[in-house]
């Protein structure tokens, strides 16, 4: 997993190291990990150009001990000074390696830069970039130099990922001793290019992380063994579609078929039952009739060990009927789609005791928790805990970056995915995904994030299934990728980064 700590947590765990280590050793620290970042990621440091924007905060003490590293190397380093305020010994150790600092020319000189450091603002940095912060922010971003953000790109708050103005566009960012939220989340994870931790040594005094993301070793969906059937592997049941939504039936349904559900059991009106005979073959069917149910409709689907309700269901009576019976049940349920629409008016349904997982959007949770849409995608991560807390559920909040929240718990955030994905079903193939995992027995916060993690990989090598550009791709080429995904879980994982 990759930890990240809000910008509170990472202090404390700062000042506990320095009561250890003499006077400016951690910022020394961090200068060498950003210095050899940047020699890196030079084609060669000797006579190459380094701007530093350097601002008065301990960011730019690390850019400026930076820049004195790579001076002594060769490299001929200026410094753009934001603000009245700056490190004095760090700038003195940058002008006796022989960098110096700019009294003008600022832009000409970060417009010529082949790389330039963001030491503007630190983590501790929030609310818009003022002025001349903000202007050089824009230089940099629009220069054609490699940008190096030194461990959050300046207009970034560092603990959310909002981005409120202008932000340094980074093409690596050199993190210390820990991730931190914001280079996660979006938008400020757009900001952020290549994340690069440097170990400064603070683990031992971290507490737990806000925030983790997976890698591929990290995910495990329930796998068959020697002994496995089709019930032990797990059984789904799934109520979606209708006479007016039919592709939701098919897709989310396909998605439970390509998760390793032993069974899948699927329910509906007629029309969509037909359809999904035709695609799935595998499945087990059962008609119901159109109108409102009681609890015993469920029995004539059979057993199942988890439900998945509310794909192109509907937001009518019949609908809100077969939702209330999913959700008096024990056992895991997901709901997604036309099923959040229904429980924004019955918010009551979701005070039980089994799990429940709710996979809205933006817009969709908006209805929930009474929030606008603008404000839930500025601020996902406050947002998508509260949900977490107000309506005692797994939530996963859908869009740029998915984000799995519980109450008390760290938050996950998927690290895979791409902007093909906003297409027509794609959401209702990840509900029969999750579905299907919840059935084959995985908690719910990490069927969850499992199956994010697993629909975004699919999106991606149905997109681009060699080196390339991505191309266009539909819900059903992302069920066809799943396979493809799955088999990626053994392959070796790189280095930390």
């Amino acid at each position: 997993m990759r930890y990240a700590h809000e910008v509170g947590k990472v202090r404390a765990a700062e000042r506990a190291l320095m009561d250890r280590l003499p006077d400016g050793a951690l910022m020394q620290r961090a200068a060498a990990g950003l210095a050899s970042v940047c020699a890196r990621v030079l084609p060669a440091v000797y006579g190459s150009r380094v701007v530093l924007l350097v601002g008065g905060g301990d960011n730019g003490g690390d850019a400026l001990y930076a820049g004195a590293r790579l001076a002594r190397r060769g490299a001929r380093v200026q410094v753009v000074q934001a603000g009245s305020k700056i490190h004095s010994a760090g700038l003195a150790d940058l002008r006796a390696a022989g960098g110096r600092l700019l009294g003008g020319g600022e832009e000409a000189a970060i417009a010529g830069a082949d790389l330039i450091i963001d030491g503007l603002t630190g983590i501790g940095g929030t609310g818009g970039l003022r002025e001349p912060h903000a202007r050089y922010a824009a230089l940099a971003s629009e220069s054609p130099g490699l940008v190096v953000a030194c461990d959050v790109p300046s207009g970034v708050d560092a603990s959310t990922g909002r981005v409120e103005g202008a932000a340094v566009h980074a093409d690596v960012t050199v993190t210390f001793g820990t991730h931190k939220p914001g280079l996660l989340i979006d938008p400020g994870a757009s900001c952020c290019g290549v994340v690069e931790l440097v170990d400064i040594g603070l683990g031992p005094h971290l507490p737990d992380p806000d925030i983790v993301a997976a890698r591929p070793a990290d995910v495990q969906p329930p796998d068959p063994g020697p002994e496995s059937d089709k019930y032990r592997r797990g059984v789904v049941g799934i109520l979606a579609g209708g006479d007016e939504f039919t592709g939701a039936a098919v897709l989310s349904t396909g998605g439970a078929v390509h998760g390793g559900a032993g069974m899948v059991r699927f329910a509906s009106v007629a029309r969509p039952v037909e359809l999904v005979r035709q695609r799935w073959p595998e499945v087990v069917t059962t008609v119901i009739e159109p109108g409102r149910h009681d609890g015993k409709v469920l029995e004539r689907v059979g057993r199942v060990q988890s439900w998945v309700a509310g794909p192109g269901l509907g937001t009518g009576d019949a609908a809100e009927s077969l939702l209330e019976a999913v959700l008096t049940t024990d056992l895991p349920v997901l709901v997604d789609a036309d099923g959040l629409t229904v429980l924004s008016r019955r918010r009551d349904l979701l005070r039980r005791a089994a799990p429940t997982v709710l996979t809205p959007h933006a817009g969709e949770l908006s209805r929930l928790i009474a929030a606008t849409r603008e404000d839930i995608e500025a601020a996902r991560l406050d947002h998508v805990r509260r949900a977490a807390a107000e309506l005692s559920a797994t939530v996963l909040l859908k869009g740029s970056t998915t984000l799995v929240a519980e109450e008390d718990r760290p938050v996950r955030v998927n690290p895979t995915g791409t902007p093909r994905l906003a297409t027509a079903g794609t959401g209702d193939v990840l509900s029969g995904l999750i579905g299907a995992f919840l059935a084959g027995g995985m908690p719910a916060m990490d069927a969850a994030a499992a199956g994010a993690y697993l629909h975004g990989l699919a999106a991606r090598l149905a997109s681009a299934p060699t080196p390339g550009p991505e191309s266009p791709i539909s819900a059903t080429d992302v069920i066809q990728a799943l396979p493809a995904a799955f088999r990626t879980l053994s392959q070796p994982t790189p280095p930390a980064g």
